[in-house]
């Protein structure tokens, strides 16, 4: 069995063990300082002797190089090249004027070759970076040499096409340059071939004096030379810039392109604005079929599917009606999904295509998003001219002081093929479910707007309202997919408003669309997944067909709160049957119509203090719930606000008949608190109720004349110190007392001055020296009687 010693005895092995091991470890460590040192040693002897030290570096490490030989290299010979190239610019424009052009060409061109063939020897002993600043040097020459030449022999010529003439012979030299076996190692000369490259057309047709579509043409096609050059070119440098190149002209030209096909006169322009936005399209479909990678692939068949879309729908445009102009687009747009369905592209182009397609759908339903708005909003006009007739067709009722936007014949026509297409056209039945729910909103947007389109009869325009609300209820009420549900309760909310802001025009609509709406929304607050919706919208309606049948009848505002305060009542009694996060939107609301009650009821305080009564009678009720207990402090201040109210309608001022209401509640409930947890301080039971009556009374006390008030008090203020000296508790004690005293002093001040003026003005000032004197004389038991004092207070409660 294994031996445990005693405590005492393992602690004592403990200790030896590890001295043994300090011991071993300081050896261990003494010899690794000695073999470190050794080594060093060894090392300092095989190095050659370091050079010496200036005297004021010593003790400074050596100085870091910050930057590398290449970076210093390159640099040296950028700005070599670049002190060079402006020589030669001066050389020949101001310097050696006596030579003369001719004779400063000659000597150009003779730099110029002598310049190029440099870096042949240079690349032979491997000098690239000296080959490439000497190569740009002579780049720049050219350039020179091309100025000369333009000045010596074709010094007529137009400086637009000699310029392209010379862009384009520069081009193929530097081309040709890059290519030769001697020179092939250069990077600089393609690069700057591609850059010269861009410039013979676009110059070209400036010297034509093409017009914008020539311009764009050149652009546009010089842009498909370097998406040719990109896909093809193997070579990184020419590639990228090859690739910005193309993307920088053919951005401008597809730009001006679809400006020229947007502000087309006729079908002639829109045509040749057609052909280069076909061209730019076909140049982004070609490079999305060859690039490798899929995102790009993606974006440049997306661009490839806008476009044609622009080129086709501007032609359509130009030879249509101006109402007729988003149509065609969206007919281009959609009929780009029949390239999603050629299985023979590939995947990432569909994809694009579709995407495409989305981008053109979306964009026309935008052009319909201010006619839904003026529907919804647009009624809300009626509310300063409420019941004022109702009009004879429906686009009146909604544009009630708003412009009707133009060519919004065929919005409806739009959103309805945008919700056709989404619900017919993807069939795959992972996105069916969401090309569905995002169908419901143009859907929407269709039956909203399609009777102001068409004008038709007031009355019916309501009733389709009506209609499309109780449908979209009835949808979200059935449909199982969540997003769905809370997109048809939103645009039913929507619709309901729209539905009543159109009512107010005639008083038989708005009771009857009101009562129909607060009906429908009630009746969908049975699907608990609807209520925290629709409970509080049916509300809502109600407190609004509340207002409207008090105006119907002719009340005063203060008599229709009365028939508001039905609301806020329902809200309590149907706050507890629904769900959980129904209830409180449903208190929420009841507490606004609350609100709108107590404001229409504030003209007359003797209707608005029985408003206040019945709302904390409301309160009380919803207090009776556990989990809505605090409620009861706003019940109380509720009945306290309608008491104050009915006093100041009775003209009462005196501040007791305003304090005692409150008072009284005040104490029962610290009465209460103290029975179920006596540690409870009188302080926090007593002291706010007897506070509120006690404090407001000794002010009107000492400000009033007669004596029956201080008599009131000081008889009120007597039972409640002895009370609090019976049961040992200090709010009533300190309160009744503090109070009584003063009242005593109020009364008996009179006297008192009366006293001082008899005296001779020196007995005061003796009557405090005697009264410091015998403090003094007696301090030490002064200050022990107060300490009892307060220790007799202290354990009180």
């Amino acid at each position: 069995m294994t031996y445990f010693p005693p405590p005492a005895e393992e602690l004592r092995l403990i200790d030896a063990e590890l001295r043994q091991l300090d011991a071993r470890r300081g050896q261990l460590l003494a010899r690794r300082a000695w073999l470190v040192a050794a080594l060093r040693q060894a090392a300092a002897a095989a190095l050659p002797p370091a050079p010496a030290v200036a005297p004021h570096a010593a003790g400074f490490p050596p100085p870091r190089a910050e930057a590398g030989a290449p970076r210093v290299q390159n640099v040296l010979l950028l700005l070599g090249g670049i002190l060079l190239t402006v020589a030669a610019i001066a050389f020949t424009l101001v310097s050696w004027g006596h030579l003369g052009i001719s004779g400063r060409a000659l000597v150009l061109g003779g730099v110029t070759a002598a310049v190029l063939a440099a870096p042949v020897p240079l690349l032979a002993r491997g000098l690239r970076s000296t080959g490439e600043a000497v190569a740009g040097l002579g780049f720049a020459l050219t350039v020179l040499d091309a100025y000369a030449l333009h000045e010596v022999a074709f010094a007529g010529a137009s400086g637009a096409g000699y310029a392209a003439v010379a862009a384009a012979v520069l081009a193929a030299g530097w081309t040709a340059y890059g290519v030769l076996p001697r020179t092939g190692g250069l990077r600089l000369p393609l690069p700057a071939a591609l850059a010269a490259g861009q410039l013979p057309l676009l110059l070209w047709a400036v010297a034509a004096g093409a017009g914008p579509s020539g311009i764009a043409g050149a652009l546009l096609v010089t842009a498909a030379c370097d998406t040719a050059v990109a896909l093809r070119w193997a070579v990184p440098a020419v590639r990228v810039a090859a690739v910005a190149s193309a993307f920088a002209l053919g951005g401008w030209g597809a730009v001006a392109a679809g400006w020229l096909s947007w502000t087309a006169s006729g079908p002639g322009a829109a045509a040749r604005a057609a052909a280069l936005l076909l061209l730019a399209a076909g140049t982004a479909l070609t490079a999305a079929r060859r690039v490798a990678d899929e995102e790009h692939e993606v974006g440049l068949a997306v661009a490839a599917g806008l476009l044609a879309v622009g080129a086709v729908g501007g032609t359509a445009r130009s030879a249509l009606p101006a109402v007729w102009t988003v149509p065609a687009y969206l007919a281009c747009g959609v009929a780009l999904l029949a390239a999603v369905r050629q299985a023979r592209l590939p995947r990432p182009v569909r994809r694009g295509a579709a995407l495409a397609s989305a981008a053109v759908q979306g964009l026309a339903v935008l052009t319909a998003v201010p006619l839904v708005v003026i529907t919804v909003l647009g009624p809300a006009g009626w509310v300063p001219r409420i019941w004022s007739g109702a009009p004879d067709g429906t686009r009146a009722a909604v544009a009630a002081g708003v412009p009707w936007p133009p060519y919004a014949g065929t919005a409806p026509l739009v959103t309805a093929v945008v919700a056709v297409v989404l619900g017919s056209a993807v069939r795959d039945p992972a996105r069916r479910a969401w090309a569905l729910h995002g169908a419901l909103g143009p859907a929407w947007a269709t039956v909203l707007i399609l009777p102001p389109v068409l004008d038709v009869p007031y009355a019916a325009g309501l009733v389709v309202l009506g209609a499309l609300t109780a449908a979209l209820l009835t949808a979200a009420a059935r449909t199982r997919a969540d997003a769905s549900a809370v997109t048809a309760l939103v645009l039913a909310v929507v619709t309901s408003v729209a539905l009543g802001f159109g009512a107010l025009a005639a008083r038989p609509a708005t009771l009857l669309a009101l009562s129909v709406l607060a009906a429908l929304f009630a009746a969908a607050s049975v699907d608990r997944r609807l209520s925290p919706v629709t409970a509080p919208a049916a509300l809502a309606h109600a407190t609004a067909l509340a207002c409207a049948v008090g105006a119907a009848a002719g009340w005063a505002p203060q008599h229709t709160a009365l028939l508001v305060l039905a609301v806020p009542a329902a809200a309590a009694l149907v706050a507890p049957r629904t769900g959980g996060t129904a209830r409180i939107p449903v208190e929420v609301t009841g507490g606004a119509a609350a609100l709108l009650a107590v404001g229409l009821a504030a003209p007359a305080p003797p209707v608005l203090a029985l408003v206040l009564a019945l709302c904390g009678v409301i309160t009380a009720g919803t207090a009776l719930r556990p989990d809505r207990r605090a409620l009861g402090w706003a019940s109380a201040a509720l009945f306290v606000l309608a008491a104050w109210v009915r006093l100041a309608a009775w003209d009462v001022t005196a501040p007791e008949a305003y304090t005692l209401p409150a008072t009284v509640p005040a104490l029962v409930v610290g009465a209460l608190r103290r029975r179920r947890d006596a540690r409870t301080s009188s302080w926090t039971a007593y002291g706010p109720g007897l506070a509120a009556t006690l404090l407001p009374g000794l002010a009107a006390a000492w400000a009033d004349t007669h004596w029956l008030r201080p008599l009131l008090l000081g008889a009120a203020a007597l039972p409640l110190t002895l009370l609090g000296a019976r049961h040992r508790l200090q709010a009533p004690l300190v309160l009744g007392g503090t109070v009584l005293v003063l009242d005593a002093l109020h009364e008996l001040a009179p006297y008192l001055v009366q006293v001082t003026d008899a005296l001779p003005r020196w007995v005061p000032p003796a009557l405090a020296g005697l009264l410091l004197l015998a403090v003094g004389a007696t301090y030490e038991r002064r200050l022990r009687d107060v300490r009892r004092v307060r220790e007799v207070l202290g354990n009180m409660d």
